[in-house]
C-alpha cells in the first residue's frame, strides 16, 4: 500500500528523516528503567525523563529513537483484539529546548505524508480545547482542513505527575474507513475506525502543587508514535498479528499447537496471546528480568503462565517457550541484537520456568477441575476462597489464573475470602516476625468489629473542630505514614466525587498532619497521615478539618448539583452522571449526551445554574427509605453506594440528590459559576469542568487583565481588540505571503543555475551551510528545470553532512542516498522520487557526492 512495508524499513525511515534534520538517533534503553517510579520502561520519553524535569543536562538538542517499551495495562485483552498487545515499540522524535510546536507539528505531518506516504485525507487531528496555536499550525502552517482538526478534553492534556512539566498533545489519527464504525473523527466517530498513530506532547508548563501552571522558560516536545500502530496502516491489513513483527510468531504459535489461525476464534486468541507474550518475555529476559514471586519478576512470570496455558489449551503438548524466543530473535535480532547474543540464556531461562509451570498446571488444573466438577454437580456457582487460596498456598497456582478457569467455567471466586486467608497468612507472618500490623483489609475488619463505625459529625462549620478518641492506628502504606481510626470524625471521607478532608488530628503525645481521609471499608474512615510525636489507640485528642478548604469545596458540591439539574433541563432527561470531581478549587462532571452541546445550550445551563444561586434558596436534607426517595424522583449520583436508608439533597427549584456528601447551607454560598471547558471524554460521554465563587472572580479578573494587555499592545481600546487582531493576523498572513513569494522565487533561480551546469542531464552540486530542508528544495526545484536528476550536498557545520537526491522516481532516490550515506557514516530514507542522506563525516562529503553523481549517470 505504502512504500514502508516492514518494521525494519518503517524504523530506518523515521530515524533517518529526524536524523537528516539534526536530530540525533539514540538507541533503544533497557526494559528495565533507571526511573524508580516504574517497574518497567512504558513509554519513549522515560529514558529522557531527567532532561526533561531538569535534573541532567541533555546531551544533545534534539534526538530521536525506537524505544522498546512494555506495559500490562491492557493484558487481560490481548489477545481478545487484534490491536492490542504488552511489548510494543514507540517511534519518538524529542526536543529539548530547541524547537517547539511551530517545527514539530509540521515535521510530523511530512514525515507521516511525504515519507510514509499516507493520503492526508484519510488523517484527522485532534488538540487540546485551550491549545489555540497548535490548531493554528495545523489548519495555517500544514493545511490540514480545520473540519479534520477536533478539540478534545483532558486526554490531550498530557502530565508527568501530579507536579512538573505538562501541556497540552495533539495527536494524529487514521481514517480506516466507513466499514470500520460511524464518522464523526475521533472526538465522535466508531473507535475501532480512527487509529492514533502518533502522539505530539508540548511541555509548555510547570504544574505547582496548589495545581497553578506557569510557563516553562525552556519549552520541550515529546513526541511518541507506535509502530505497531503505524505498520498494519501501511500494509492495509486490520490486524497487528498480521504485521512481521507478530505474523511469524502466530505462524510459529501454529506449528506448536496445530491450531490454524482463522478456523476457530478461541484458538485465534491462544495463538496471539502467545504471539504476543512469547516476542515480550524473549525481550524481557534479554534485558535482565528473572522470573520471581514479586516486581518485575512477577510481571514476567505472569505472562509467560498465560502463555503456556493459552497454548496447553490450543493442543501444545511439549515446550512452547524456546521456540516462541528462537522466532523472536529471528524477528527483532536486526534492531536489537542483545536479543540474538543473549538466546541462549533466554531460552534456558523460559524453559526451566515453563517446566516448573508445568508441574503447576498438571496438580492444580486436577484439583481445580474437581473442584468446578463438583460446584457444576451441586448448581454453586461461586468458588470458596478457602479452595483458591489453598491452590495457591499449596500448589503455587495463582490466583489470577483461578479466576480465570472458573470465569470459563461459568463461576466466579469468592475473592473477599481468598484475600482473607491471604491476609491472615500474612498477619501470622508478621507476629512470627513481631512486625507492626500494617493497614489491609483484615486489619480494617477487625478494627470495624471491635470499635465500630466512624461517626461522621462535620457537615457544619460549628462541628469542623471536635473531640475525639483514637481508636487504632495503623502503619500507612506510603514510608512515615500512619492510618488514624477515630471513634467519631468531623473529616470527610473520599465519596461521591468529593475529595476527603485534609487537617489536624493532636494528642497530649502527638501531633498529625492529615493528608487525606478515605473510607478504608463502608462506615469505617481511615485518617491518612504524618505524625509527630506518637499517637496510640484510646488517648484523646482534638480533631480539626482545614475550614476553608470544606467550604470552598462544599460550594463545588453543590454547585455540580445545580449543574447536573440545568443540564437535565437543558438537553433533556436522557443526561446522567457518569462520573465527577469535587475539589476545592474547581469541579468536574461528567454526563451522558449525544454530542457536543451548542454553544447557546452552555449558556442556557450557565443561565439557570445562576438563576437557582440567585435565589438563595435553603439547601434542604433529609433522610427517608429508598423507596420513598425514587418516589420523591431523586436521582442517584454516580459512583455511590445507597443501603435502605438515603440522604436526600434538595437545591433549589431544579435539583433533587441522593447523597452522602457536604453542601452549602443556602444556595448563595455557592456564588457564581462559570464553565471553565466542555468536551468529549468518550462515545456519547462528555466532561465539564467549572468554577464557582471566589475562583469564578479570579478567572474574570485575568481574563480582563489579559485582554487589557493584549489591546494595549496593540494600542486599542479592549472594545477594538478583536478588529485590531483580526488585522494584524491579516498583515502577517501577507507578509508571510510575499516572504514565501521572494524565498521561492530565490530558489528557483539559484534551481535553474545549477540545471543550466547539468552534465548529461544531472546535476550534482555542493552548498556548504545550508539546511537539510534547502537542500531537498533545491534539488527538487532543478529537477523542475528539465534535468534528469540532481543531488545536493553540503555541510551546514563542518561536522554534519546532509545530501538530497531527487530522481522523480528512476533510479530510485532511496537506494541512492542509502549507498552514498553510508561512505558519510549515516543512513537516510524518503521516497523513490525524492529522498535525503544524513551523515557525520564530512571529510567524505565530496567523495559522496561523486559516488551519487556516478550512480545516476550510470542509470
Amino acid at each position: 500500500m505504502f512504500g514502508v512495508v516492514d518494521a525494519n524499513e518503517l524504523r530506518a525511515a523515521f530515524t533517518g528523516f529526524f536524523a537528516a534534520r539534526d536530530h540525533e538517533v539514540v538507541p533503544s534503553a533497557s526494559l528495565i528503567p533507571h526511573d524508580p517510579t516504574v517497574l518497567f520502561t512504558i513509554a519513549g520519553m522515560v529514558p529522557f525523563k531527567p532532561y526533561f524535569l531538569g535534573d541532567e543536562p541533555a546531551p544533545w538538542p534534539r534526538a530521536t529513537t525506537v524505544q522498546k517499551c512494555f506495559r500490562t495495562n491492557d493484558i487481560d485483552v490481548v489477545g481478545h483484539t487484534a490491536r492490542h498487545c504488552t511489548f510494543f515499540e514507540m517511534l519518538g522524535n524529542f526536543s529539548f529546548g530547541d524547537y517547539f510546536k511551530e517545527r514539530a507539528i509540521p515535521l510530523a505531518w511530512e514525515l507521516v505524508t511525504d515519507v510514509l506516504g499516507v493520503d492526508g485525507e484519510r488523517l484527522w487531528i485532534t488538540v487540546h480545547h485551550s491549545d489555540d496555536e497548535a490548531a493554528a499550525i495545523w489548519a495555517d502552517g500544514v493545511g490540514v482542513l480545520p473540519g479534520r482538526i477536533q478539540r478534545m478534553g483532558e486526554d490531550n492534556f498530557w502530565r508527568m505527575g501530579d507536579t512538573g512539566p505538562c501541556g497540552p498533545c495533539s495527536e494524529i489519527y487514521f481514517d480506516k474507513g466507513e466499514p470500520h464504525g460511524e464518522a464523526g473523527g475521533p472526538a465522535h466517530g466508531g473507535a475501532e475506525r480512527y487509529v492514533e498513530i502518533w502522539n505530539l506532547v508540548f511541555m509548555q508548563y510547570n504544574r505547582s502543587a496548589d495545581g497553578s501552571m506557569t510557563e516553562l522558560p525552556r519549552k520541550n516536545i515529546d513526541t511518541g508514535a507506535g509502530l505497531e500502530r503505524i505498520l498494519p496502516v501501511l500494509t492495509g491489513t486490520d490486524s497487528i498479528f498480521d504485521t512481521d513483527v507478530l505474523a511469524p510468531l502466530v505462524e510459529t504459535a501454529e506449528k506448536l499447537t496445530g491450531a490454524r489461525y482463522g478456523r476457530e476464534e478461541a484458538h485465534d486468541v491462544a495463538l496471539r496471546i502467545m504471539a504476543d507474550h512469547g516476542r515480550a518475555m524473549t525481550m524481557l529476559v534479554a534485558d535482565g528480568v528473572m522470573p520471581s514471586n514479586d516486581g518485575r519478576g512477577y510481571v514476567l512470570r505472569r505472562i509467560v503462565r498465560r502463555a503456556v496455558l493459552a497454548a496447553r489449551r490450543a493442543g501444545a503438548r511439549g515446550l512452547v517457550t524456546p521456540s516462541l524466543a528462537e522466532t523472536t530473535a529471528r524477528i527483532m535480532g536486526a534492531a536489537y541484537p542483545n536479543v540474538r547474543e543473549e538466546i541462549e540464556i533466554v531460552t534456558d531461562v523460559l524453559e526451566r520456568e515453563e517446566s516448573g509451570f508445568d508441574r503447576t498446571l498438571r496438580t492444580g488444573l486436577s484439583m481445580l477441575e474437581d473442584a468446578l466438577a463438583q460446584l457444576r454437580a451441586e448448581r454453586v456457582e461461586v468458588l470458596p476462597g478457602e479452595t483458591a487460596f489453598r491452590l495457591h498456598d499449596t500448589h503455587g497456582f495463582p490466583i489470577e489464573l483461578t479466576e480465570e478457569l472458573a470465569l470459563e467455567a461459568g463461576v466466579t471466586v469468592d475473592r473477599a475470602a481468598y484475600d482473607e486467608h491471604m491476609a491472615a497468612q500474612r498477619r501470622r507472618a508478621r507476629q512470627a516476625a513481631k512486625a507492626p500490623a500494617g493497614a489491609d483489609e483484615t486489619a480494617y475488619r477487625e478494627l470495624l468489629d471491635t470499635s465500630g463505625p466512624t461517626v461522621f459529625v462535620g457537615r457544619s462549620p460549628e462541628h469542623y473542630a471536635v473531640p475525639v478518641q483514637v481508636v487504632g492506628v495503623l502503619a500507612g502504606t506510603e514510608p512515615g505514614t500512619v492510618e488514624l481510626f477515630l471513634d467519631r470524625t468531623p473529616f470527610y471521607a473520599e465519596g461521591g466525587g468529593q475529595v476527603g478532608d485534609i487537617g489536624t488530628i493532636v494528642t497530649e503525645t502527638g501531633s498529625a498532619s492529615v493528608f487525606d481521609t478515605v473510607a478504608a471499608l463502608p462506615g469505617l474512615s481511615a485518617h491518612r497521615a504524618r505524625v509527630s510525636g506518637e499517637i496510640y489507640a484510646g488517648q484523646d485528642a482534638l480533631a480539626a478539618i482545614d475550614g476553608p478548604r470544606r467550604e470552598a469545596t462544599r460550594r463545588n458540591h453543590t454547585g455540580t448539583h445545580l449543574l447536573h439539574a440545568a443540564l437535565r433541563e437543558v438537553l433533556g432527561e436522557h443526561v446522567r452522571q457518569q462520573g465527577s470531581l469535587v475539589a476545592p478549587d474547581r469541579l468536574r462532571f461528567d454526563f451522558s449526551h449525544r454530542g457536543a452541546p451548542a454553544p447557546e445550550e452552555l449558556d442556557a445551563v450557565t443561565d439557570l445554574v445562576n438563576q437557582d444561586v440567585l435565589t438563595d434558596e435553603r439547601v434542604l436534607t433529609v433522610e427517608v427509605a429508598r423507596s420513598e426517595a425514587e418516589k420523591m424522583g431523586a436521582v442517584a449520583f454516580f459512583g455511590d453506594k445507597y443501603g435502605d436508608v438515603v440522604r436526600v439533597v434538595r437545591a433549589g427549584p431544579h435539583s433533587l440528590e441522593l447523597c452522602g456528601g457536604t453542601h452549602v447551607d443556602a444556595l448563595g454560598m455557592v456564588g457564581p459559576v462559570a464553565v471553565v471547558s466542555e468536551g468529549s471524554i468518550g462515545s456519547n460521554t462528555r466532561r465539564i469542568e467549572a468554577v464557582s465563587a471566589a475562583a469564578t472572580f479570579a478567572r474574570l479578573r485575568e481574563r480582563d487583565r489579559q485582554v487589557a494587555e493584549a489591546a494595549a499592545l496593540l494600542k486599542v481600546e479592549p472594545a477594538g481588540l478583536v478588529d485590531a487582531l483580526g488585522r494584524l493576523v491579516e498583515r502577517e498572513r501577507a507578509a508571510a505571503r510575499e516572504l514565501s513569494r521572494l524565498r521561492a522565487s530565490a530558489l528557483e533561480k539559484e534551481a535553474a543555475d545549477l540545471a543550466a551546469a547539468a552534465e548529461r542531464g544531472v546535476v550534482v552540486s555542493r552548498l556548504d551551510g545550508r539546511s537539510p530542508d534547502e537542500l531537498r528544495s533545491l534539488a527538487q526545484a532543478a529537477r523542475g528545470h528539465g534535468v534528469r536528476a540532481a543531488a545536493i550536498g553540503g555541510s551546514p557545520d563542518g561536522e554534519r553532512v546532509a545530501i538530497a537526491v531527487a530522481t522523480g522516481g528512476e533510479p530510485d532516490a532511496t537506494a541512492v542516498v542509502r549507498q552514498v550515506a553510508a561512505i558519510v557514516a549515516g543512513g537516510g530514507g524518503g521516497s523513490p522520487a525524492l529522498a535525503l542522506a544524513g551523515g557525520r563525516d564530512a571529510s567524505r562529503l565530496d567523495e559522496a557526492l561523486g559516488e551519487a553523481r556516478r550512480l545516476l549517470v550510470s542509470r
